[in-house]
């Protein structure tokens, strides 16, 4: 019996991303949606329906899981099993023999982060090391070495996070959209704001780079993902590739090497 098409999910705390892939291993279809943590196994069953329904997708025969938050990880695996007969595969260090994570708990890296190793093999080419840069609620610095091992790296303050705790605690300050400004030298408030928020998030984007790849021992191809590597693509100098399917990617990886 044919195990596709495979369903990939990789819940984040602030959202879900979701993808059907095909006997290629190719993403035919994906989603994005909000992660809720009060949605209850039935809740997500039909959100599962209505996504493929609308998509006019086939239901998923197997999938693949990838949770920083537990509870709804579980709640997933629960609709999937009730309502579609699927056992899913939940990632973790535990679960992927052949992965060597160098970090002091292996057990504690998240399952997102073992996914974008996965993920990010294909271009590693003839390079010794990947950074996987994860644009999330916080934005993960994976540093990947040939040979499936998880060398380790740096976790910083997301940019929409950064910006929610600036407006909270400047009350006159106004609600923005996190774009890049024309310039770096703002005109009004909105621009300023603008200019710091984006412009200087990817200098630390950058600087984080280059302080990594002069602790490597060989050079290291940098690959951005995740909803805000939009906003900073084309202004990041030290990125070398952007793949927001990524993390997604890793997960159908993660299965087809089971």
């Amino acid at each position: 019996m044919s195990t596709f098409p495979l369903l990939a999910v990789d819940i984040g705390n602030t959202s879900t991303v979701m993808g059907l892939a095909d006997e290629t291993r190719t993403l035919t279809h994906t989603w994005r949606v909000r992660t809720n943590r009060e949605s209850l196994p039935d809740d997500l069953a039909l959100q599962l329906h209505g996504l493929f329904s609308v998509a006019g997708a086939q239901v998923p025969r197997s999938a693949i899981l990838s949770s920083v938050a537990p509870p709804v990880g579980e709640n997933y695996a629960l609709a999937l099993r009730r309502h579609y007969g699927v056992e899913a595969f939940s990632v973790s260090a535990l679960s992927l023999p052949d992965v060597t994570v160098e970090l002091d708990t292996p057990d504690a890296v998240g399952a997102d982060r073992l996914c974008n190793l996965f993920g990010a093999e294909k271009y590693l080419g003839r390079h010794a090391y990947a950074v996987v840069v994860d644009f999330g609620t916080s934005t993960n610095f994976d540093v990947i070495g040939r040979g499936r091992r998880f060398v380790g790296g740096v976790l910083a303050t997301g940019a929409q996070v950064s910006a929610d705790a600036l407006f909270a605690r400047a009350a006159k300050l106004p609600r923005i959209t996190l774009e890049a400004p024309a310039s770096a030298i703002g005109k009004n408030t909105v621009h300023a704001l603008q200019s710091g928020l984006v412009y200087g998030y990817a200098e630390m984007v950058d600087g984080l780079l280059r302080r990594i790849r002069d602790e490597l021992p060989a050079p290291a191809v940098a690959i951005a993902t995740g909803g805000f590597a939009r906003t900073i693509e084309g202004i990041c100098r030290e990125i070398d590739h952007y793949d927001e399917t990524l993390t997604l990617r890793g997960l159908v990886e993660v299965w087809a090497s089971r």
